[in-house]
């Protein structure tokens, strides 16, 4: 930061984050992870966890868990996280990102960990009970957490304190992180909530919608969708006054996910991934001022048999745009790929790297496809290191360089038990994949693995990732 000057956390812009100015000499090359780690519906009675994981290739200790953080209650299902500060404050000098903040999707609680004073052996620092979010907010299920340049931390939630939908938003103040009540005004409120990301320069925040919390908490019935418990709008909010303006409809039972501008905030436009309906739609501001999109990518449902349905979707449940807005990578949980397309005309996307790191079509599986509009055969079983990998591919976090994808396998421990029983048997991995960035195309990094299998505690389910520097999920220019 010395050469910065009076400079804040982050990153004046996504380009030098991926230059990784600001940097030590080492360059930009992540040294650590952090990843909650999940216990609920596994049958192992003991706290999730903030897993801190080595992956540095110099390290003694690559591809270790060097330091676990209990929460000190069970049953929490710790999920998502997100920072107290990020580029989106980068003016403000006095701003440090030294807290993570972990939003607990079932126990509405949010706990806030101090990362600053030793990066590798985390701690808590305050926790957010549920009670604060009911009382203050009448919201509950907390998902995504964006720091903002105010200095706020800004959480959507999925529900209301009884478990039905709601997606609404609390803000937390950046220094006590007391709630400080609800971001949204004004009488209309979306009936489902789930992901969201802003960009001031076009006023405006956008949010996505998964479903009612007592509905999706155990599991997945297909009939829930045709009742309408699950999402299927990206809705359009007014940055400055915090209203509703506009809801997209994106098809029903389509439950559109997580949702990404590109980092350049000039641009009004981004890609959000839809679940069900295997789409990845392109949003963009109209002529008119309002917001529109359209479908750019279809990933098509299978014909099987010895599955739940018929028809298997992908499963769109991650997606991500690296930092230069090249390259676009999702991951289908179901089917068990990763791909990566080029948008560098986002009206045109080009799949340009695809790799298969398990799923539920794997060769000789439950499972035969009995028509495919993509495949010739079904995929081998994904083995690396000599360990079959259950589940599929989902949460991504690619570098800030852009070379190096990391995925994990658990999706939610409810819907785990369900579609996968031997993921949570065998706890999820933490993968690995290099990435072209030059002409595109993916390779699996068959020296990296991390088994959430062998954890001290009995198998365990690794979710999002992040690092302590920032990434391309996190991090929003204004």
């Amino acid at each position: 930061s010395a050469k910065c000057g009076g400079c804040g956390p982050g990153y004046a812009t996504p380009l030098d984050a991926m230059k990784g100015k600001f940097f030590s000499s080492k360059g930009p090359r992540e040294e650590i992870v952090y990843l909650p780690c999940v216990y609920r519906n596994t049958g192992i009675e003991k706290p999730d966890y903030l897993a801190t994981v080595d992956v540095d290739p110099k390290s003694p200790h690559y591809c270790q868990v060097i330091h676990r953080l209990p929460m000190p209650n069970l049953r929490d299902e710790l999920h998502h996280s997100g920072w107290n500060s990020c580029s989106s404050c980068f003016g403000d000098a006095t701003k440090r990102r030294n807290r993570l903040i972990l939003p607990s999707l079932i126990s509405s609680r949010i706990y806030v960990v101090d990362v600053g004073t030793d990066l590798r052996a985390p701690r808590i620092h305050k926790i957010v009970e549920p009670v604060e979010l009911f009382w203050k907010g009448n919201v509950a299920n907390p998902h995504t957490s964006h720091c903002l340049g105010s200095g706020d931390i800004l959480i959507s939630c999925l529900g209301d304190p009884s478990g039905n939908g709601k997606g609404g938003f609390v803000l937390l103040d950046g220094e006590t992180f007391e709630v400080k009540g609800n971001w949204e005004k004004g009488g209309k409120v979306p009936s489902l909530g789930y992901d969201f990301w802003y960009q001031p320069r076009h006023n405006v925040l956008l949010s996505t919608e998964w479903g009612a919390p007592k509905i999706l908490a155990d599991g997945f019935n297909p009939a829930d969708v045709e009742k309408g418990h699950y999402g299927r709008c990206i809705n359009v909010w007014d940055w400055s006054t915090h209203t509703h303006l506009q809801s997209i409809d994106l098809g029903k039972g389509s439950i559109p996910l997580e949702i990404r501008f590109l980092h350049n905030p000039d641009a009004a436009e981004g890609f959000v991934g839809c679940a069900l309906s295997g789409g990845v739609h392109r949003f963009y501001k109209t002529e008119k001022g309002d917001w529109a999109a359209e479908k750019v990518i279809e990933v098509p449902s299978k014909k099987v048999q010895g599955w739940l349905l018929p028809d298997m979707p992908g499963l769109i449940t991650d997606i991500l745009i690296s930092l230069d807005d090249r390259f676009l990578y999702l991951s289908n949980w179901l089917h068990g790929d990763i791909r990566q397309y080029d948008i560098s005309n986002t009206c045109k996307a080009k799949l340009v790297g695809q790799v298969f790191l398990g799923g539920s079509i794997t060769r000789g599986g439950p499972v035969t496809v009995v028509e495919d509009k993509e495949l010739k055969s079904q995929p081998e079983p994904f083995v690396i290191k000599g360990k079959r990998v259950q589940g599929g591919p989902q949460m991504l976090q690619l570098s800030l360089d852009g070379k190096r994808l990391y995925v994990t396998t658990s999706l939610y421990s409810g819907w785990d038990k369900q579609f996968y029983p031997d993921l949570v048997k065998e706890g999820s991995v933490m993968l690995q994949i290099d990435v072209d960035t030059e002409r595109g195309g993916l390779e699996v990094n068959k020296n990296f693995l991390v088994d959430f299998g062998k954890e001290p505690d009995g198998p365990a389910l690794a979710h999002e990732i992040r690092y302590p520097g920032g990434d391309s999920t996190s991090d929003i220019w204004i």
